[in-house]
């Protein structure tokens, strides 16, 4: 269908002449006064209306034309009104555009910049007609702030929503970037226990010597340094939720102490000797197989059934089908935003490359590749390089596995290669974490150089 144009003028002559020359590329309505405007704007609501100034009852002043102008925009803000003024009428069509009209041309029209200047009023309404759909979408469709409408989605909110209801432990298990603090918020969010603390740890982020410390708190003198008493994560969590992030980092006898406490809902500071009643309801997290850990000894089995009395399973970003344009479009937007940059859009080469990349980092590295799109791109729209993406339709393989593999493998060195074989800033950049990193440098065959030296090509110094 074509889109339709509103022509608003009282010349019928003016009027044919301008729908003859573009009836070929539009849908055109005419309306010769303010009131039968109004009437066709409401019924065909147009994107782009051309309006006269000079309208019935008095042509010669633009009072009439400036309330049409009003009157459209209430109804639509999005419309893009031009207005078609004489020579003699350029300061009132200058304050026309100073009330929201979009553009003005004189009188005479010359009907290539007419034709030019529609092309890009249509490309603009498009383009903000498609951000407040999106935007519209979001609010739909968002699950206190996750996004997501394919069927693996849906079945992750509804378990969002039963163990909600209840009081008991949550494994969460999925690769890192899939989102498991943010499930853990919205169990939460959706709990008896939102009115309380959200308490969230990294147990990979923390030094060994300090674990104990940081979740059970110290009394004073304890050890030293200890100068004041102060609380554990797991009692400053009372009354709320305890989201133990890399719950497979915690070292064994830290583990024991930990059970204890699922099992007693109590807990002993470093130091102390007095038991605390706490009320504290523990959400763990991990992205890494905690069975294997069990059987290598490195992970209790009695604490692994304690934590995982619920467990929720989040599915890899290339496994969610739509989402990942779905997402990729509200990253995109939501960082146009921050960096003032309106008006972005994904090429389509840009959109192939998202769907056929495999994202071994998932929602965190998208959101993290479109936003440095974003800062370092220069046109409106962005391409597969500006994600540093490549040719998505490049592909030397026979396979889907050795394809992503080999994807995988050249990202990995690049980053590494980049940030001079440092694991931690090549890790950052491409959005995923140091273990997550380091198991992909397994998996792919990539060698560990020996710290003190220069790594080679291939080759990478932690």
């Amino acid at each position: 269908m074509k889109p339709a144009l509103l022509i608003v003028d009282d010349d019928e002559e003016i009027r044919t002449q301008m729908k003859w020359a573009l009836a070929r590329d539009y849908e055109i309505a005419q309306a010769g006064d303010r009131a039968s405007a109004v009437t066709l704007f409401q019924s065909i609501r147009p994107a782009v209306v051309l309006l006269d100034l000079g309208l019935p009852p008095n042509p010669a002043s633009p009072d009439e034309g400036l309330a049409t102008l009003t009157q459209l925009l209430a109804l639509d803000p999005l419309a893009k009104i031009v207005i078609i003024s004489g020579q003699a009428e350029k300061t009132n069509a200058l304050q026309a555009v100073g009330s929201g009209a979009y553009d003005f041309l004189g009188k005479p029209v010359v009907m290539e910049e007419l034709k030019l200047l529609l092309k890009r009023c249509f490309h603009v309404a498009l383009l903000e007609r498609e951000f407040r759909d999106m935007q519209k979408l979001m609010d739909r469709e968002s699950f206190d702030g996750i996004l997501g409408t394919s069927s693996r989605m849906e079945t992750l909110f509804e378990s969002i929503r039963k163990v909600a209801t209840v009081d008991a432990p949550v494994l969460i298990l999925g690769e890192s970037g899939t989102g498991k603090e943010m499930t853990a918020r919205s169990i939460h969010q959706r709990s008896a226990r939102r009115t309380g603390p959200f308490v969230a740890i990294n147990c990979s982020a923390i030094p060994e010597t300090l674990m104990e410390s940081e979740l059970f708190g110290h009394e004073k003198g304890a050890f030293t340094g200890a100068h004041v008493q102060r609380k554990g994560r797991i009692e400053s969590a009372t009354g709320g939720t305890l989201f133990l992030d890399e719950i497979g980092e915690i070292p064994l006898p830290i583990q024991v102490k930990l059970l204890r406490f699922l099992q007693e809902r109590c807990i002993e500071r470093v130091g102390g000797r007095q038991e605390i009643p706490v009320d504290t309801r523990v959400v763990a997290a991990t992205h890494v197989d905690l069975k294997k850990g069990m059987a290598e000894g490195k992970f209790r089995e009695d604490l692994f059934y304690r934590l995982a009395v619920v467990q929720i399973v989040l599915p890899p970003l290339r496994e969610r089908g739509g989402d990942i344009i779905l997402l990729a479009n509200a990253f995109l937007q939501q960082s146009a935003r921050e960096s003032a940059k309106n008006g972005l859009v994904f090429s389509q080469e840009a959109v192939r490359a998202v769907q056929n990349h495999p994202w071994p980092g998932n929602v965190r590295e998208l959101q993290n590749r479109v936003r440095r799109a974003v800062i370092m791109g220069s046109g409106k729209r962005l391409s597969a390089l500006d994600l540093e993406l490549g040719d998505a339709t490049a592909s030397g393989t026979t396979t889907l596995k050795a394809a992503r593999e080999s994807l995988e493998r050249d990202l990995l060195q690049a980053a590494l290669r980049r940030h001079s074989g440092k694991i931690t800033a090549a890790a950052n950049e491409l959005g995923i974490s140091r273990p997550t990193f380091y198991e992909l440098m397994e998996k792919l065959g990539i060698q560990k150089a020996d710290q003190a030296s220069s790594p080679a090509p291939g080759t990478v110094a932690s």
